[in-house]
Formats: structure tokens, sequence, C-alpha cells
């Protein structure tokens, strides 16, 4: 920097440019004179040692630019998916439930199993979404005999009538019905968590509601809402109470 500012900064110190294009084309027309000055105590000059040591040491550039990336241990669930920043990738469905590692770029989710990369996916940021490769899926889903729709539907219905329509209603919501299982087996730990009958109450306000969504089933159970009494069907009617004003106040 010293040589650079004594040379060449020093010979533009009284030029005024109006672009960074006009002071780089004029930087540009002083390094020949720069780099082929001579060293005074060594043979040689810039150029010259750069044609001699340097030069030849160079490799080509590499083919892409470096990327960031950073590391994620995640796990295969039922569906053969892993959840990354909120967004399910696939993986081959012979890994399920085991431990990968992901690695994640700003363009580009890799899952590793014991270092061999084993599902690459362009990064997707739609919170909750799928991104599913045809090729993991296992044939006519054989590695999901234990649990598969109807079975899903059937402890439904065991829990009750509600139950069975909401397992029914989340499952006809995603074009591969497997996507569904994780929110669908959600509701088998809010079963053991709070009673068959609970769950069956807060399922039949979630159909009431209109809303197909375990998280909403969740929230009812956990705020206590499935004991409310539901209101009965026909026109609204205001309770009796002090503030209320009747026509003799307008008078």
């Amino acid at each position: 920097m010293q040589v650079v500012g004594r040379w060449i900064l020093a010979s533009l110190r009284h030029r005024v440019f109006d672009t960074v294009a006009e002071a780089d084309a004029a930087i540009q027309a002083l390094l020949p004179s720069l780099n082929g000055r001579l060293f005074r105590k060594l043979p040689g000059s810039r150029a010259s040692v750069f044609a001699e040591v340097d030069r030849p040491a160079m490799l080509p550039l590499p083919p892409a630019p470096y990327e960031l990336a950073r590391f994620k241990t995640v796990k295969v669930h039922i569906d053969y998916h892993v959840e990354v920043d909120a967004h399910y990738y696939s993986v081959p469905h012979a890994l399920v439930g085991q431990a990968l590692e992901a690695r994640l770029t700003r363009h580009l989710v890799e899952v590793l199993h014991r270092g061999q990369r084993v599902a690459s996916h362009v990064r997707s940021h739609h919170c909750g979404g799928f991104t599913t490769v045809d090729e993991h899926m296992p044939a006519a889903h054989r590695a999901h005999k234990e649990w598969s729709p109807q079975r899903l539907v059937a402890w439904g219905e065991q829990v009750g009538v509600a139950t069975g329509v909401f397992v029914t209603r989340v499952l006809a919501r995603y074009h591969h019905p497997e996507h569904g299982y994780r929110a669908c087996l959600g509701l088998l730990s809010l079963a053991r968590r709070y009673g068959r009958a609970r769950l069956e109450a807060a399922c039949e306000s979630a159909l009431v509601l209109g809303t197909y969504r375990c998280k909403h089933v969740r929230e009812m159970l956990k705020n206590n809402r499935d004991r409310l009494t539901q209101p009965a069907q026909g026109d609204w009617v205001s309770p009796q109470h002090d503030n209320l004003r009747g026509p003799q106040n307008y008078q």
C-alpha cells in the first residue's frame, strides 16, 4: 500500500474523477510502470517475480463460488421427511427413524447419512410446505404397513365420530396422505395427555369452526375451550343485565 500510495495515488492526486470507472481506468494505466520498476536490492521486478514464481503455482478458480454452509442434526419422521426451518424435505424411506445431518446453504439443502449425501433439494422458505422426490416414496407405501390412512381414520373413529371426520379432513388436505401422518399422530399424544373424551369434544368444536389443523385442537385443549358448552343453534339472545338500555331511555 505504501508503494501504491507513492507511485500511483500521488500521481493522480490533482485529478478529479466523475465516476469510479474513470478512477479504475487511470490506476490501470499506471500499474504496468509500477510492476515493471526494478527492485533496488533484489534482482528483477514485481512483474518478473510474478511470472517466475507465482504464475506457475496458480490453480484455476473453482467452478462455483464458495458458499457458507451450516449443519444441523435432523430426524427422519414416519412420513420420510426431515424438517428444516419449518419446511419438510423428503429422504429415502428406508431411513425413517434415523438421525441424519443436514447441510444448509442459501439455496440448497443436502441431507447426509454417515457422511454420504442421500438427498439434495432446492431450499424453500414456504413455512409448512413439503418438497418431495417421488423416488424417495416407498412403492405402494410398503414401508408404512404399520401406519396407513385407513388405520389412522379407524383410530380416530374409535375415539369418536368427530375425531374420525377430523382425521379424514386432515389427510384430505395433502396431495400425498402420508404428509398428514405427522399431524394425525400428534392427535395420539393429545389423546394420551388429555383423554379421548376431551379430544373428541375439541375435534367437534374444530369441525364447527371449519378448521382442520391439529395446532388449533391443541390450543383448545390447552385453554380448556373444549369444556365450554356449545351454543344452541338459532338466533343469539343477549343475556339480561343492568347495563342494557330499552326504548324508555331514548324518549
